[in-house]
């Protein structure tokens, strides 16, 4: 059982690189083009899809992983990156498009990977990780070395066909990967609930296949640690796949300049009362571990401060990186 502490650490580092992000990107405009008072300057361009209030999902279940596990995450995925390893200073430079990020800055928020750590990569079509996951499974389950796969997806995804596919494919095979579902209640910017037929739909659907599946409140850390740590324990054992249903919610709406405006007002500030990070924070007090959370904090403040400052500092890409990094699709396209 990971502790505490450790698990904080982590939660705290993801919303502090959210919160600068989300900073960033808004600058006078929100969702839509209406004008706003604000006149900070837009550093993040294009969609930044933030994970603010599901920091317990990703935290949990990356702190039972190591860099030879292999990851895919989401087009929210600037959390499961950070938990899974990767440098907050790269993934900075990455979203404010500068030739130090992980992809050169040319892929921004929606395309960050590290293999160094085992992440594979966020994504931007809905569902698209769960196959890449499987495939990377069946890879290491030929190659016999001993790590699994791991994809995180949301609600939404689970009435896609990949889904059904991606589990049908690695309960058939019996591959070494667990399946997350991060149900924040929202595909985008309508409930998901009205949208999915049966109840514990995620759960459901994998039981179904025999894919044994788990169901956890998504914001108790210590809660989603303990019932990843069984899991992950089960597929390394060679059980097969396996699936996480964790209940949270996204606090923030579907891009960073949406005020989201569409949800209901009490809904959201029961959800800000149940926040993950509070709740883990308020646990600490509880334990006499108040002065380290405080120094946790201040430190993970400190470490994304520099980030941005590494990051508003850094070069942009040199014009010719346009044409590297890309497949052509006939002679001479690019001559």
């Amino acid at each position: 059982m990971t502790d505490l502490l450790s698990l904080y650490r982590t939660m705290v580092r993801i919303r502090a690189f959210e919160d600068a992000a989300e900073a960033a990107s808004q600058g006078g405009v929100t969702w839509g083009g209406a004008a706003t008072d604000k006149a900070a300057e837009v550093r993040v361009k294009g969609p930044l899809h933030l994970s603010t209030g599901q920091e317990a999902v990703a935290t949990g279940v990356c702190a039972h992983l190591t860099p030879e596990d292999l990851l895919t995450s989401t087009h929210r995925g600037h959390g499961h990156t950070l938990a899974k390893g990767a440098d907050a200073t790269k993934m900075m430079c990455e979203l404010f498009g500068r030739a130090t990020g992980y992809n050169g800055g040319k892929g921004g928020s929606m395309h960050i990977a590290d293999f160094s750590v085992g992440m594979l990569g966020a994504n931007g079509v809905v569902t698209a990780g769960l196959p890449i996951a499987v495939g990377a499974a069946h890879a290491l389950k030929i190659r016999k070395t001993g790590a699994i796969a791991v994809s995180f997806f949301g609600d939404g995804a689970i009435n896609r066909g990949p889904f059904l596919e991606a589990l049908n494919w690695a309960q058939v095979y019996q591959l070494p990967v667990l399946f997350v579902c991060e149900d924040n209640q929202i595909s985008a910017t309508t409930q998901s609930a009205p949208m999915t037929a049966g109840s514990n739909a995620a759960s459901a659907r994998a039981e179904s296949m025999g894919i044994g599946a788990t169901r956890v409140d998504g914001n108790d850390v210590e809660a989603v640690s303990a019932a990843a740590e069984t899991l992950i324990t089960q597929i390394r054992a060679g059980s097969g796949p396996r699936l996480l249903h964790a209940i949270t919610y996204r606090q923030k709406g579907h891009v960073s300049v949406d005020p989201a405006t569409y949800r209901d007002p009490a809904e959201v500030a029961a959800a800000l009362r149940n926040d993950p990070i509070a709740r883990a924070r308020a646990l600490l007090m509880q334990r006499g571990l108040g002065d380290q959370a405080a120094h946790i904090e201040t430190e993970a403040k400190a470490e994304i401060d520099a980030a941005l400052a590494t990051a508003s500092a850094a070069p942009w890409p040199d014009r010719s990186a346009a044409y590297t990094d890309i497949m052509t699709t006939g002679k001479g396209v690019f001559a």
